[in-house]
């Protein structure tokens, strides 16, 4: 399992390497270079599905959005 993913902010494309829970999907994630809020993309279950490289540890495991 990959635990870490880069995450990318679509208003101002700052990239940071982020490490991501392994129980739980993170609903949002503050942008280090503006403070913009991200939320999931309308389908996607967590910040790092929508806007990381790789999809969090839950979809990774199973496929499946944490419930």
């Amino acid at each position: 399992m990959i635990l870490e993913s880069v995450i990318r902010c679509p208003n101002c494309g700052n990239e940071s390497t982020e490490r991501m829970p392994t129980d739980a999907c993170q609903f949002f994630y503050d942008c280090r270079r503006r403070g913009t809020r991200l939320k999931p993309k309308d389908g996607d279950c967590c910040v790092f599905c929508s806007y990381g490289t790789v999809p969090c540890p839950p979809v990774q495991e199973s496929g499946r959005c944490c419930e």
